[in-house]
């Protein structure tokens, strides 16, 4: 998956199969049905990219002709955040690849007023500290839910955090590398601003209502 942008901790995807699923995700005549789907397939194609750098090791197998040495994954400890609601919706796409990575869940929502997240759910790993951390949510808009996100997972002693989101913008983008500028940020595409109400332009919309069906 070579091609992708990487500015500053930000890797941009730039595979065929993820921008012809994009598109598809913000064109508002797709439904429910196809929009969770295609969320799922581009969550497990960018795993992919996100996952690049596991450390691997050699071990010996027999093939049905010989014995050779040949590589595996090291055991590196991982673990998948979703923000709820609307991350549950990349979670398994990420699973398909990472079958054996545990799953916590922070639940936050955007104040319509600030704008600003507010928690109400938190659910991880006991091990966080051991493990390499994949935050997700299917977009990064103001950057505010990613920030408390990933502030609540370092305050429980998280060391190693990635953030995915499949629609981005640089306003989300720039709160994330002020805030945490250790995290690398990896998009599927990378849209042009926010509007007046905090929603991604050209955007898809609000992710968690296209993906559940409500308004």
């Amino acid at each position: 998956m070579r091609g992708d942008f990487y500015m500053e901790k930000l890797i941009v995807m730039d595979h065929p199969l993820i921008k012809h699923k994009i598109t598809y995700i913000k064109d508002k005549s797709t439904g429910a049905k196809e929009f969770r789907e295609l969320i799922k397939e581009v969550a497990m194609l960018m795993a992919y990219e996100v996952t690049r750098e596991l450390p691997l090791k050699k071990v010996e197998i027999e093939t049905p002709l010989t014995t050779t040495e040949s590589e595996v994954i090291s055991g590196k400890k991982l673990g998948i955040i979703p923000i709820l609601r609307a991350g549950l919706g990349m979670v398994d796409g990420m699973l398909n690849l990472i079958p054996t990575a545990k799953v916590g869940h922070i639940g936050l929502y955007r104040d319509p007023e600030t704008l600003e997240p507010v928690e109400y759910y938190c659910k991880l790993p006991t091990d966080v500290e051991e493990r390499e951390l994949i935050v997700i949510d299917p977009m990064l808009a103001t950057g505010g839910s990613a920030k408390a996100a990933i502030t609540f997972l370092k305050n429980r002693g998280a060391k190693n955090i990635k953030l995915v989101s499949i629609l981005g913008c640089p306003e989300g983008v720039a709160t994330i590398h002020k805030e945490h500028p250790d995290v690398d940020i990896y998009l599927g595409c990378l849209d042009e601003k926010l509007n007046d109400h905090g929603y991604i332009l050209p955007g898809l919309g609000d992710a968690g209502d296209r993906l559940f069906g409500t308004k």
